[in-house]
């Protein structure tokens, strides 16, 4: 449903709540208030998207997915502030199927924009672990030192910590015909 058609709901809601508030019917009136009120909750925040992150904390991500997927088009209907934590959710999903494919979700979360800190550095920090699957060391010191300065509330101080203790790993390998072999 798009944002403007759920805005002339909500609209209707809160004229019928103030119509029968007008004629006596107060609890009526006050249910419906508070209907125009969840209706108007729903402009700022999307059900499917608050659905999916609820299925993503239970590590369910094929019912994470189908939430998203019932997002037609996220420009409509989306409000533009959800447009890079939709992208986000997406390339976590993603990440988990084909992690070299889920590069771009996070490049575009991190242009639209999102208030959240450590939102910004969970992109951040998952560039980091594409690039260092790519062997691009320099790329990944720069998502994670970027992440760490936007991962204010130390929420993923340990993750960064492991990417650390990985990529100094990585520089102990040197490649050798056929695969990899470590001092």
């Amino acid at each position: 449903m798009s944002n403007i058609f759920r805005l002339i709901i909500a609209c209707v809601f809160f004229g019928g709540a103030v119509a029968l508030c007008a004629t006596g019917s107060w609890w009526w009136g006050i249910l419906v208030l508070l209907l125009g009120g969840i209706v108007l909750l729903s402009f700022f925040f999307n059900e499917n998207m608050i659905i999916a992150q609820w299925f993503l904390r239970k590590e369910q991500n094929e019912k994470a997915e189908l939430w998203l997927l019932k997002i037609k088009d996220y420009e409509k209907e989306l409000n533009k502030t959800q447009h890079g934590y939709y992208n986000l959710l997406i390339g976590l999903i993603e990440s988990r199927k084909a992690p070299l494919k889920s590069e771009k979700y996070f490049k575009k979360s991190l242009q639209l924009g999102m208030k959240m800190s450590h939102n910004i550095a969970l992109a951040k920090l998952s560039l980091a672990g594409i690039s260092m699957a790519k062997r691009n060391k320099r790329e990944a010191q720069m998502y994670l030192s970027e992440a760490t300065k936007d991962d204010k509330n130390k929420l993923l101080t340990e993750q960064i910590k492991m990417m650390k203790a990985q990529m100094a790993q990585m520089d102990k390998q040197q490649v050798v015909r056929g695969g990899y072999r470590q001092f």
